[in-house]
């Protein structure tokens, strides 16, 4: 495994949620408090600000079938066209805190899960493509990094605070999800799972929020290899390149110091030449 890059050297209060958009040949990820959506080009090796949702934060993203990315706010989702300058509500669902971390499903539904609030924990919706939503998974104590396995007879989720990786039985032509249980318990002292990806021999690559690092782990959880990064609240990895053989790897920098939480803490990181190979995400398909 290559020693990661940092390719933008950004100070982000929490970047998360990267996703490689092929059209574009750009990676977008967001920083959530500030609401600001980001994309680096590796073909000018630069990164800039896409847009900045007006005063709330941005949880997440997918891509429509169109290529638009549709953005997950508060209890808002809107719809954004890369290059444009507005941002347009599509769908609306009643959540009581904002969103963490989205993913799109085979058939164009999204799973979305929501932060806890003050006096109750968050829940883990899905999106379908009329527009209508329904709580999947309650009492979710930080909803976080998804994932489906090749054969799409599994679907992964993360509850970070409870330090687990669960998997369930997931059926595509409904969306249903059932029989969950935990896959990896990670161990106190080794970092909270964050976010997360699958890749094509359906191995699991988990972030890890005060880990300084990735874990890739078999689709039975055993452990298989460690990266580690100069930063230590590593939130979320994807897929990405023309053959979805780049990681990248999004970091936060929460207490605005780099002396105690890392020299490339808040960057945005990529490591070339991985083997075996991602594949593209799924797309949405509600606006």
């Amino acid at each position: 495994m290559h020693t990661p890059t940092c390719i933008a050297d950004t100070t982000h209060h929490t970047g998360e949620g990267p996703l490689w958009h092929p059209e574009e040949n750009r990676l977008f990820w967001v920083d959530i408090p500030p609401g600001r959506l980001y994309s680096y080009d590796p073909a000018t090796k630069s990164h800039s600000l896409a847009y900045e949702f007006p005063d709330v934060p941005l949880g997440g993203f997918t891509i429509e079938q169109d290529g638009a990315l549709l953005c997950f706010t508060h209890s808002a989702v809107l719809r954004y066209v890369p290059g444009s300058d507005t941002a347009t509500q599509v769908a609306s669902i009643d959540a009581d805190t904002r969103f963490n971390d989205v993913i799109a499903d085979p058939k164009g539904r999204v799973f979305c899960g929501t932060m806890p609030g003050e006096t109750e924990l968050g829940d883990l919706y899905r999106l379908d493509p009329d527009g209508q939503s329904q709580v999947v998974i309650n009492d979710v104590d930080i909803s976080n990094g998804m994932g489906f396995s090749p054969d799409l007879s599994r679907f992964y989720f993360t509850e970070s605070n409870t330090n687990r990786i669960f998997v369930y039985d997931y059926t595509a032509e409904t969306g249903h999800i059932s029989n969950g249980r935990a896959l990896v318990e990670t161990p106190p002292d080794g970092g909270i799972p964050d976010g997360m990806t699958v890749d094509s021999a359906g191995n699991i690559w988990s972030a890890r929020w005060n880990g300084s690092k990735i874990v890739q782990y078999t689709e039975a959880g055993e452990t298989l290899q460690q990266v580690s990064f100069p930063a230590t609240k590593v939130s979320a990895v994807t897929f990405g390149g023309s053959n979805y053989t780049e990681l990248y790897v999004t970091t936060a920098l929460n207490d605005n110091s780099r002396d105690r939480e890392g020299s490339g803490a808040g960057g945005l990181f990529r490591i070339q030449d991985v083997s075996p190979s991602g594949t593209a995400e799924y797309r949405s398909d509600i606006a």
